[in-house]
């Protein structure tokens, strides 16, 4: 039997995914970029997975994430009244409690 170890990781990192965006209040309660960088389920995505930021700024309230295993990018939209997430063609918007 051949295990394709590729295909178990990109299986692994659509599984967080789709974790995420069925519950993203439970994972993406970020006041600024310094709070996303110490998530703790950043650590469950596979080896080899990068993420990046635009807000840079510590201190910034509104900023993207993507978060990219080889093909498979993940974006997530962080705004003062909502957090937007894309993942291949499904898209969603959660509006956060002011």
């Amino acid at each position: 039997m051949i295990i394709d170890f590729v295909q178990i990781q990109k299986q692994k990192f659509e599984e967080l995914v789709e974790r995420i965006m069925a519950q993203p209040e439970q994972y993406l309660d970020f006041d600024s970029v310094s709070d996303f960088y110490k998530a703790p389920w950043l650590d469950q995505f596979p080896q080899g997975t990068m993420w990046s930021t635009s807000g840079l700024d510590d201190g910034a309230e509104e900023f993207c994430i993507q978060i990219k295993y080889r093909a498979l990018i993940f974006n997530i939209e962080i705004q003062s009244t909502s957090i937007g997430l894309k993942f291949n063609s499904k898209t969603i918007r959660v509006y956060k409690k002011i």
